[in-house]
């Protein structure tokens, strides 16, 4: 056999596996239709003796974000949907078997999610405290697609995972959620034209990566250059560039935002849209140096839910990046925004 034909049967026993790790997957699972599809998990938050205080990241944002939702009435606790964790199994989907053993160093984990003091913790402890919860979210973003397609919509308040590719974690990102998630909404939805409209104030590199020369993902990222992660290697793979300085204010945002969802709506017809919403380009962010005001964010996730509507297709919203203890009020401020425009449905009475 020669060696050209040997790799294409090892692609296609890869393919396959991939499939069947895919159809044998427990992530995917019928929701009550008393449920909305609002996905978080107590388990998404992280506390770990204090030392996760040690990077800028609000690691108990996600359930900050469902208290304010609930304690205010916008939603009913008793309606949120919980994710299961995604096993070895899934993760297999996209990442490599090297890479997961590479979690298996506390030191590696470590540096991804860049608190050096995790080190020299067991990594026992680390698999418990870190990285079953981003499991938990991993989870819940895939699963998030399935409620997308039956429901037209499905928030993970939690994953957005970015800067994760199947071979490199890095930026306090483990798991390439949003990568794992396309491949299991190819195979279990039947979806073939999937957009991501990752606005977090990073570029995007790991689904970047991920999905160089696949035609069937349309890649718009809108981000700042001047800020982590550099990868030059990674914007070429970017379908649709938007960069946009440090500085730049909630209207010109909001402006080019306008023109970029115009252009991409003319380039590409989506049967699910993934939306990456950070909201570290507020102003005051530490790591994105943008200036968006709160209602900045609340306009422009009203803009990508119109945009998803207009083009009749499904959206998923992850909430990404966000360094400041704000972040998790304008993330509710801004879902109940999209409950009162009717872009979404948090009610309970009309969702049975």
């Amino acid at each position: 056999m020669s060696s050209s034909s040997s790799s294409t049967s090892s692609g296609a026993d890869a393919a396959t596996l991939r499939h069947n790790r895919i159809v044998s997957s427990k992530l995917y699972f019928d929701i009550p239709i008393a449920k909305v599809p609002l996905i978080y998990s107590s388990s998404y938050d992280i506390s770990f003796l204090g030392i996760e205080k040690l990077h800028p990241f609000d690691s108990s944002k996600w359930g900050r974000v469902c208290r304010f939702l609930t304690t205010e009435g916008v939603l009913d606790k008793n309606c949120i949907v919980e994710p299961l964790e995604a096993s070895k199994d899934d993760l297999l989907v996209v990442h490599s078997e090297s890479y997961l053993s590479s979690l298996n160093s506390s030191s590696n984990v470590a540096s991804i999610i860049e608190v050096p003091p995790v080190a020299i913790f067991p990594n026992g402890l680390v698999q418990k405290k870190v990285l079953f919860p981003f499991r938990k979210q991993v989870g819940g973003t895939i699963l998030a697609a399935k409620l997308a397609k039956e429901r037209g919509w499905a928030i993970n308040v939690g994953g957005g995972f970015h800067h994760c590719s199947s071979e490199k974690g890095g930026g306090f990102c483990a798991y390439a959620d949003i990568s794992l998630c396309i491949h299991f909404a190819f195979v279990r939805l039947n979806i073939s034209r999937i957009m991501i409209v990752d606005l977090d104030a990073h570029q995007g590199n790991g689904h970047e990566m991920d999905f160089y020369h696949d035609s069937r993902v349309y890649i718009l990222d809108m981000y700042n250059p001047g800020i982590y992660p550099f990868d030059y290697a990674a914007r070429k793979n970017i379908d649709q560039k938007v960069e946009i300085q440090s500085g730049t204010t909630t209207d010109e945002y909001l402006r080019v935002l306008n023109e970029a969802l115009e252009v991409a709506g003319q380039k590409f017809d989506p049967e699910l849209v993934v939306y990456n919403a950070g909201t570290d380009i507020l102003d005051g962010d530490p790591l994105g140096r943008l200036k968006v005001t709160p209602d900045g964010i609340t306009a422009r996730d009203e803009k990508v839910f119109r945009f998803a509507r207009e083009k009749n297709a499904p959206l998923v919203m992850l909430t990404s990046g966000g360094y400041m203890k704000s972040s998790a009020r304008v993330i509710s401020d801004s879902i109940a925004n999209l409950s009162k425009k009717c872009l979404i449905d948090l009610s309970i009475s009309s969702s049975r």
